[in-house]
């Protein structure tokens, strides 16, 4: 099965990740123009990637983004999938669900995106959000109209419940690992302090003014209660398999040149060739190029 490729904001697979403790913010050794450049050459070879990838047709790549709001995962993935041919990727927005997603369980508006082989997956929010917004606002569930909810005060009880989440997504996840999916999840671990100020250029650029809403601030508020569940959620669900990845998203350059060099080692490490043709219709090539020439 997959094996994660190493590296120093991959979430620990032994339950340790402790997220007050995990950087929004690191320096660079690159200068502004170096990291463009570095992401540059990246983006390269993730373009040569999904074509060798398209063409092997055995894999396919699911990228999860989850974070904070603000934090930059819609101009993280334009950054990271520039240049690569749009007929090998799709990107999924999910925010609140819809009445007929409502009548599924949660995994199922997920689960009918999931990319073809050969191709590019992104969820731009996911699954998780099942045991990130809804574990904030556990009302939510009301929704759901499912027939075993325990007693929301009952933390206990509610503790089995979310539980049981996290080992449908861990069952989920393996099964798609276990049928050529690599899952690679990447959550954008923006402080507090610089989640205000990009809202507060939200409010003060007229171009922005419409991705700023109150709910952001009524959302922020809950900082703390957020910072908990992506921490349990993170904990529960990293795996060499469906790895999670916290990086720091202060700085927007260092973030993206990160997530897409990640996202580069790992699919270097498939298994992966062009098709080549049998020896009879190999043969056949040569005969093929002097009808071409004449």
């Amino acid at each position: 099965m997959f094996q994660a490729t190493d590296h120093p904001f991959r979430v620990p697979f032994d339950g340790s990740f402790s997220l007050a403790q995990s950087p929004t913010s690191v320096t660079s050794s690159l200068n502004d123009k170096a990291l463009k450049k570095q992401l540059k050459r990246d983006q390269k070879d993730l373009d040569d990637l999904q074509r060798l990838l398209y063409a092997h047709d055995q894999f396919s790549l699911l990228l999860v983004f989850q974070a904070m709001d603000a934090a930059g995962k819609d101009s993280t993935i334009r950054a990271v999938l520039k240049g690569i041919d749009p007929a090998g990727c799709q990107v999924f927005s999910f925010k609140q669900p819809s009445k007929q997603e409502l009548d599924h369980d949660f995994l199922w508006r997920t689960a009918k995106c999931l990319p073809e082989r050969g191709r590019i997956g992104v969820f731009n929010r996911s699954y998780y959000e099942e045991v990130l917004v809804v574990k904030v606002h556990p009302q939510f569930l009301q929704s759901q109209r499912l027939p075993f909810i325990p007693d929301l005060n009952h933390h206990e009880l509610m503790d089995q419940f979310w539980d049981q989440r996290y080992q449908s997504i861990l069952d989920h996840e393996k099964h798609l690992a276990l049928n050529g999916t690599l899952v690679l999840k990447f959550f954008l671990n923006v402080s507090q302090q610089e989640q205000h100020l990009r809202f507060l250029s939200r409010i003060e650029s007229v171009e922005k003014n419409w991705k700023f809403s109150d709910s952001d601030l009524k959302e922020s508020a809950l900082w703390q209660q957020y910072q908990a569940a992506y921490q349990t959620a993170l904990n529960k669900t990293s795996k060499p398999w469906a790895p999670w990845y916290a990086i720091p998203a202060d700085n927007k350059a260092i973030m993206r040149t990160m997530v897409c060099s990640i996202i580069r080692d790992n699919l270097q490490q498939l298994n992966m060739q062009y098709p080549k043709l049998n020896p009879e219709d190999s043969n056949k090539l040569d005969h093929y190029k002097q009808q071409l020439n004449l």
